[in-house]
């Protein structure tokens, strides 16, 4: 067990995400061998961006199909592997019984490659401050690794929050797990709201942050139901905060640590923003359209207050990987800049503007 060494070999599970491909492209950077496990290597469209990184053509990263519904399907791509960033998503967390077969298959791959010394799992903060009752947050307004939403709620239930008790749910699985091997160790990270540049046109729509943004840009963003600011994280600092708990020393079994920048940005802040942070783009700023009746508008008043008294917390994971956290606005540059160059979208933009093509 232990840190990863240097140049050794990781397994990343979910590399053609937005997560994933960066978790990828920061383990080449630092001269590690990566396996990236994609669902299907042969579609070109979600692994091209792959593809096209040095270290695949030098041979350091290879691109393996691995559908992570389909038992034993990481037996052979964690073989000989130091690591692995279990970044990928599942299919449904509602289904509780699903979400654990599926951590229950990838432990059996670990513990049958036997090389593995550190799992990075990916959880999010919804397994840190997913309350059905806002007054937890009154109670508990620190939000760090050792807040859990509260479980005792009877209102938290699997077709409420089925998200954030399945993000819990693994985590248990693969701490119980590495703790009953004794060979190998997994570490949680916890990642915040992930905004910053895609690296390939279909991960604009593969997370709500860049979705949302690219909603901003086309002239047309709704404020949402239930009302909290963004919590955001760049998904580059999310990646090297990854790389960082694999490489860490100071880290242990069971552990778990929040990866975000702790800034907390209101919607109609950031629509406005990008005219701010790009007037040369001459972006439209669209109106944040809150068409909800009268009692959710009041509702909303209360929320802004409460999420207001709240403090986020990042000094463990700085002082374990020794990340930086960029400000939200260059995560928010850089994320529209690679929406419209990457993914081409066509902004709405005001009279007199045009994009360059």
């Amino acid at each position: 067990m232990g840190p990863i060494p240097k140049g050794g070999t990781v397994a990343v599970t979910g590399a053609a995400g937005f997560i994933g491909g960066w978790v990828v492209r920061r383990l080449l950077d630092k001269g590690y061998r990566v396996r990236a496990c994609v669902r299907d290597a042969d579609d070109d469209n979600r692994c091209g961006f792959l593809r096209a990184m040095p270290g695949y053509a030098s041979g350091r990263l290879t691109v393996h199909s691995a559908n992570l519904d389909d038992e034993g399907c990481f037996d052979d791509i964690f073989a000989g592997c130091h690591g692995v960033a279990h970044v990928s998503h599942v299919s449904n967390y509602s289904d509780h019984e699903y979400v654990q077969r599926v951590c229950d298959h990838i432990i059996a791959s670990v513990n049958k490659a036997g090389t593995v010394g550190r799992v990075v799992v990916t959880s999010s903060i919804a397994a840190v401050m997913s309350e059905m009752d806002m007054n937890e947050y009154v109670r508990r307004p620190v939000f760090y690794e050792d807040r859990y939403p509260d479980e005792q709620n009877p209102r938290r239930t699997a077709d409420r929050q089925g998200y954030s008790m399945g993000k819990v749910i693994a985590q248990r699985a693969f701490s119980d797990a590495a703790e009953e091997s004794g060979e190998w160790e997994a570490i949680t990270c916890c990642p915040a709201d992930n905004v910053g540049p895609i690296q390939s046109p279909h991960q604009k729509d593969m997370g709500p942050w860049q979705h949302n943004i690219e909603m901003m840009l086309l002239g047309e963003y709704y404020q949402n139901g239930v009302y909290r600011p963004w919590m955001t994280v760049d998904v580059r600092d999310d990646a090297d905060c990854h790389v960082g708990l694999l490489e860490s020393v100071k880290v242990k079994n069971g552990e778990r640590y929040i990866a975000w920048s702790t800034d907390a940005i209101n919607v109609e802040d950031i629509c406005a923003s990008i005219d701010r942070l790009l007037p040369e783009l001459g972006h439209d700023t669209p109106d944040v359209i809150d068409n909800h009746p009268d009692h959710i508008k009041d509702r909303e008043t209360k929320y802004r207050a409460i999420w207001a008294g709240v403090e986020l917390r990042n000094d463990r994971m700085r002082d374990v990987t020794g990340v930086t956290f960029r400000p939200f606005d260059e995560s928010l540059r850089d994320c529209v800049e690679s929406l419209l160059t990457v993914a081409k979208v066509q902004p709405k933009l005001r009279e007199g503007f045009s994009l360059r093509v």
